[in-house]
């Protein structure tokens, strides 16, 4: 797309975000304002999606882990033609809203995964890139791919520091999530103050001892953005963050770059100062025809997108009738039957070793299980017997081997589950072993 109308939907994206947050007199329009141009640049030129199906099993997923700057998702989602109108968006942070103040999975259409607590969404993401890789290597056959899609994530520097940050990270690195892209939101400043407070670390080179593919770009350069995100998926054995050197507030006379912008309104006063040097009407919540023209083509482009995947879908079924049965069911979450061992009361078997049996059991039963542990494999009894370790030259390996990433994996599965198709479990504390269906992750059902 051209940078003129990039920029329109940028500043769009900005003046709903400001309204939202201004109306209900509550939220943060900094990280909003900031990323605006790089979130107009990923959903016009890159993201695959169907606005109009959400839950398309090979869109690309996009996920917002610094939920507070949540306006910036619902405007998107709004503009690009997903069921969020702009009543919705006048109703943030409201009760019962489809517009919370932090995005809601189960709310809102087109939030893949809940985001509150920063590095968790970036967990998350890792846990769907890595059921990318897996359900890709088991699927697909020569160029018929059904399982075909990128992770991108939006994190911050709250999003940095927080430790399931770097356990997310560096698992993703040891294991070469190829279609995990990180569009880290580098504006240095928290609502404490400037991070130099309490951040210093190196960014660029943590994330090359992880094992990453590292880029740095203007994060209000579309220019660069662009090239930066198609060398990111050219990177097939390394994720990728995109280092965005951006100014929170982008656009605010008065509070760009400062922390007044990050986690209050702006004013009314603010609002108007800004959008008057933006270029933009003054007028609440407006969306200019020309760019809502433009980013409601996304509709039919997505319904094409996932009409031509369906056509190879009714090929790949021709060609691999067992496999597409297979995945079928994978797909659409069939309901799950099984039987699991009974054990009698007061005996004196270990309760790791009776989960093992219930492992070994389940393993036997369902195809899409997915197990895993935090280093006590041996001990907790965790991998069945049919299983194998998952590792880059093995992605069709069923067992994860988390490593010592107790907070990592707790989002990592949450991320696999959400992503659908697979049902993971981990060791848990108190050697519980924790299943989770496929379809909205909950700390529930215990065996």
């Amino acid at each position: 797309m051209d940078k003129t109308t990039l920029k329109n939907i940028a500043n769009t994206i900005r003046a709903l975000s400001m309204d939202g947050v201004q109306k209900a007199n509550s939220g943060h329009p900094g990280l909003p304002m900031g990323m605006a141009d790089v979130a107009s640049v990923l959903f016009s030129d890159f993201l695959k999606f169907n606005p109009k199906n959400p839950a398309w099993f090979n869109r690309d997923r996009f996920v917002l882990s610094g939920g507070h700057g949540s306006m910036l998702l619902y405007s998107l989602l709004h503009l690009y033609g997903y069921d969020l109108s702009l009543d919705d968006l006048k109703e943030f942070r409201q009760w019962h809203s489809k517009t919370p103040g932090h995005p809601e999975v189960q709310d809102t259409p087109g939030v893949e995964t809940t985001t509150g607590p920063l590095g968790q969404g970036l967990s998350n993401a890792v846990g769907m890139a890595w059921a990318e890789t897996f359900l890709a290597a088991k699927y697909n056959k020569g160029d018929n791919k059904p399982v075909e899609h990128y992770t991108y994530v939006f994190a911050g520097d709250g999003d940095l520091q927080e430790g399931v940050s770097h356990e997310a990270c560096s698992f993703a690195g040891h294991n070469k999530l190829g279609k995990l892209v990180l569009l880290y939101d580098s504006n240095k400043i928290t609502i404490d103050g400037e991070t130099k407070l309490s951040f210093s670390e190196d960014v660029k080179k943590r994330f090359e001892s992880y094992n990453w593919h590292v880029l740095k770009v203007n994060g209000h350069n579309y220019k660069e953005i662009k090239k930066a995100i198609k060398k990111a998926k050219k990177q097939t054995d390394k994720p990728s963050i995109i280092i965005c050197k951006t100014i929170i507030g982008y656009g605010s006379p008065n509070k760009q770059g400062k922390e007044e912008s990050h986690g209050a309104p702006l004013g009314v006063e603010e609002v108007e100062l800004t959008k008057q040097q933006l270029g933009i009407s003054i007028e609440d919540f407006y969306v200019p025809d020309e760019v809502f023209t433009k980013t409601q083509s996304y509709i039919s482009k997505g319904e094409k997108l996932e009409a031509e995947w369906q056509q190879e879908l009714e090929k790949y079924k021709t060609e691999n009738p067992e496999l597409f049965e297979n995945f079928s069911k994978t797909i659409n979450n069939n309901e799950i039957v099984f039987n699991i061992p009974v054990f009698e009361a007061g005996g004196a078997m270990a309760t790791r070793i009776a989960s093992g049996k219930v492992i070994d059991a389940l393993a036997n039963q369902i195809d899409s299980l997915i197990g895993g542990s935090a280093d006590l494999t041996p001990s907790n009894k965790t991998k069945a017997a049919i299983q194998t370790s998952y590792s880059p030259k093995n992605r069709q390996g069923n067992y994860i081997r988390y490593g010592v990433r107790e907070f990592g994996m707790g989002g990592i599965m949450n991320g696999i589950a959400i992503h659908s198709g697979l049902v993971p479990y981990r060791l848990l504390t108190g050697q519980k072993v924790i299943m989770q269906t496929a379809k909205i992750p909950k700390m529930a059902g215990m065996f």
